[in-house]
């Protein structure tokens, strides 16, 4: 009996073991990953519209999820851009819909189907606009990759396209979607296959198969949506046409620049006798004395040579004013080795008249009560009417008639137009870029708008008087430059040498007065106080007066005009 049982048990053991192993070997029910069969239908209608059914058959249950993203964007290679619309997407397997879902991106859209538990093949439909393009010959192109942007791999591919009229061609594009080959086969337009149909196989995931059927125009209407792309290239095309509006606006702007320069900025008066200002008047045998011809100042001659007030006119109707009596000049001791010097302005009475600018000037650095002004404290003292100065030596040039009009507002006038004009020319350039071909054009009208600018400066023009004064300052310069110095009236030669010392500074020569002056000092004694329009400190001497005046007048520029 024993043997018996242990005989049965074996066996049992032995259908357990050969149930086990078939179970394992029976074939099971999983999800595909491959698309066994994908199987379009499509329609081509008359107003361009392309219809498209894809059904998608699986070896086994269909997988949880299908992905296909749809191109709505096709780049050309001349910079511009076809545009699809993608309408009327629905998903069914069998009977049951599907949620599809739609993710539009900025140059695809991305159908999501659900088809987990799917056991009938699975149908996606949609519509598309924008692939009926024109092409040449009066023809209509229909062209769309019927099977794109697909999660899975296709095993066998299939498409027969319902056409409104009859085509004029057919061709057909499979592969990856950079370097599509040919389809296995395409065909129709025959009688026994009057419609185009498409085959391919072994496709990967990701491949396209384009379908294109061309047609006459006058059967299949044109919907395609071209569109440039914004490049820098496009927008500053450098074709012949745009290049050749931008050269011919740059050289119309240029010559319009010219001519108003030459115009409305040109000096009145070419060829008129020079107007001497001041002169050196012959007084006897080898003598001559320096005079100021209808009390032209050194801070107008300076506004006059260069059409605006600089610092160095300032400066120089400092000078001017200390000569002729109103103002003394002191230099004063450092406190230290190493402290930088510093000068006071103590105000004198003189009769000598003033205009408008030079009392304005004097008031500030020397009021008539109070203690002296020291440089150090200028910019407190008069850094408050820089301002009123330099308008008032405007207005001054204005009233004796060499400026028709003042030169600052001259200036400001067209430097507000150059500034309108270089503002305007900036939008125009990023409208130009943004929307056309012609970006270069922009450019041109922003260099013109610089040109403006620029010539803005020299638009100050003086009047026939004041060109033929500028005549004569160009022969006193001359004659600063090349009068002896051992000309002037014995007994007088301090005093002439000062009284010319502030015209050499604006308009040039002031070195060679400088040394006429320091060569009067011929003995070792303190010089402090020989000058009636600057002091020096103790043991100060004539010789010193060019290194303190170069240092004053530096100093005094940077005090005032360094705010």
């Amino acid at each position: 009996m024993a043997s018996n049982v242990t005989g049965r048990q074996r066996l049992a053991a032995i259908a357990v073991l050969a149930l086990g192993l078939l179970a394992l070997l029976a074939p099971t029910a999983r999800a595909a990953d491959v698309v066994k069969t994908y199987a379009v239908a499509a329609t081509i209608n008359a107003d361009g519209s392309l219809a498209v059914t894809a059904t998608m058959t699986f070896d086994g249950g269909a997988p949880d999820a299908i992905e296909q993203r749809l191109s709505t964007v096709t780049r050309t290679r001349d910079n511009m851009e076809y545009r699809y619309q993608i309408t009327d997407v629905t998903a069914k397997a069998g009977s049951k819909t599907l949620d599809v879902k739609s993710a539009v991106g900025p140059s695809s859209t991305t159908l999501s189907i659900p088809s987990a538990g799917a056991t009938d093949p699975v149908e996606l439909s949609y519509v598309v606009r924008g692939a009926a393009i024109a092409t040449d010959g009066d023809t209509t192109t229909v062209q769309w990759p019927l099977l794109q942007g697909l999660s899975l791999p296709v095993s066998t591919f299939d498409a027969t396209v319902a056409v409104p009229a009859l085509f004029t061609s057919v061709d057909c594009a499979a592969g990856a979607p950079e370097t599509p080959g040919t389809c296995t086969y395409y065909g129709g337009g025959t009688h026994d296959s009057p419609s185009p149909f498409f085959h391919d196989e072994a496709r990967r995931a990701g491949d396209v198969v384009v379908a294109i059927v061309r047609f006459p125009s006058s059967s299949v209407a044109v919907n395609q949506d071209l569109r440039e792309v914004w490049t820098l290239d496009r927008a500053f095309s450098a074709a012949p046409l745009p290049l050749g509006i931008a050269a011919g606006l740059l050289v119309l702007g240029a010559l319009a620049l010219w001519a108003a320069r030459r115009r409305l900025g040109g000096d009145a008066g070419a060829g008129l006798e020079p107007t001497p200002v001041a002169e050196f008047h012959p007084i006897g045998p080898g003598q001559s004395e320096f005079r100021v011809l209808d009390g032209v100042r050194p801070g107008a001659v300076g506004t006059l040579v260069d059409e605006r007030v600089d610092p160095i006119d300032v400066t120089a109707t400092l000078i001017d004013l200390s000569v002729r009596g109103h103002l003394l000049i002191t230099e004063m001791a450092p406190d230290t080795p190493h402290a930088p010097t510093d000068w006071t302005f103590a105000r004198l009475t003189s009769a000598d008249p003033l205009l408008a600018y030079e009392h304005t000037l004097l008031d500030a650095v020397a009021p008539v009560q109070g203690d002296p002004v020291k440089v150090s404290n200028l910019a407190g003292s008069v850094g408050a009417v820089i301002g009123k100065i330099q308008s008032e030596l405007y207005d001054e040039v204005v009233a004796r008639g060499w400026f028709a009009r003042r030169p600052d507002a001259t200036r400001n006038r067209w430097s507000l137009i150059g500034w309108v004009a270089l503002g305007a020319a900036v939008l125009i350039t990023i409208l130009l870029a943004a929307f056309t071909h012609f970006g270069l054009t922009g450019l041109a009208l922003v260099a013109i708008a610089l040109g403006v600018l620029f010539v803005a400066q020299e638009m100050p023009a003086r009047t026939a008087s004041g060109t033929a004064v500028l005549g004569g300052l160009d022969a006193l310069r001359g004659s600063l430059l090349t009068q002896p110095v051992d000309t002037l009236p014995a007994g007088k030669g301090l005093a002439q040498l000062s009284a010319i010392l502030p015209y050499a500074i604006v308009i040039g020569g002031k070195d060679r007065w400088l040394h006429a002056i320091a060569a009067t000092d011929d003995d070792v004694e303190d010089d402090s106080t020989d000058l009636g329009w600057y002091h020096g400190p103790a043991g100060w001497q004539l010789k010193d007066l060019g290194p303190s005046l170069a240092n004053f007048v530096t100093t005094v520029q940077g005090t005032l005009f360094s705010r």
